[in-house]
């Protein structure tokens, strides 16, 4: 099958993710075939170092799609990456505004035109010490009702393992010695209908989330070959408990 046309940019970003993404590590990408070569697809992935957008863009561009991402809106900002961005057809996302719902309107005409969008529910760079997915934004829960519950699009987990080692929060330069394996997978379709004919609300769109961030963290464990955790991370809980534990 012909690859999904991307435009005169999304050239541009490829010519620079590809040698990139080689030079920073062993690429290992998993389950490729499981990515629908047509059609609207979201992906739902953990979010552990600024890496993962570039290595799941060769990822989902190696499989003859074109991603577009969520990501914040500062971003657009940066010279050289914000015509990228701008003219790759990316999607930015304004936190704690009037605008964010815009982003959501961005993402959901994305997918009616049939297009790949990848969010990361977690909104930042995950804060568990341990790097599982922490508790998530519920955007990703209105898209998946929107467009998923019902069986219309397919929703698959995406998970990243390895791009902390390259580059973690704590450090603004890649570290490319010792070199190490970046692990890309995406699961099987989640199926979503036990939430179809349910009314739209705060308790859905928590349930759908947690939802799909819980198939996104036993995939990751999968990858990781060890149990994830049965809670995820929530720093708000954890400013509390060392608060008390100061007293």
């Amino acid at each position: 099958m012909a690859r999904e046309k991307g435009g005169f940019w999304v050239g541009v970003a490829a010519a620079m993710f590809y040698p990139a993404t080689r030079v920073l590590a062993r690429r290992k990408f998993l389950d490729q075939d499981k990515l629908p070569k047509q059609g609207a697809v979201l992906l739902v992935g953990n979010h552990i170092s600024l890496l993962d957008p570039p290595y799941t863009a060769v990822y989902v561009h190696q499989a003859k799609r074109v991603p577009r991402f969520l990501a914040k809106d500062s971003l657009w900002k940066i010279p050289l990456l914000g015509p990228i961005l701008r003219g790759a057809g990316q999607i930015p996302v304004s936190r704690g505004t009037a605008d964010a719902r815009n982003s959501l309107e961005a993402a959901n005409k994305a997918l009616r035109e049939g297009k790949v969008v990848t969010i990361f529910p977690e909104g930042t760079l995950t804060k568990d010490p341990e790097h599982w997915p922490m508790v998530s934004r519920t955007g990703v829960a209105r898209l998946a009702v929107e467009h998923c519950v019902n069986g219309s699009v397919p929703v698959l987990p995406l998970v990243h393992w390895g791009t902390q080692q390259v580059m973690d929060r704590k450090h603004k330069l890649p570290k490319l010695f010792p070199r190490r394996t970046v692990v890309v997978r995406v699961g099987d379709p989640l199926d979503l209908s036990k939430f179809q004919g349910r009314a739209l609300d705060n308790e859905l769109l928590r349930e759908v989330t947690d939802h799909l961030m819980g198939e996104v963290r036993d995939l990751l464990a999968e990858v990781r070959g060890e149990p994830a955790p049965t809670e995820f991370y929530s720093p708000r809980k954890a400013r509390k408990d060392k608060q008390e534990e100061g007293k």
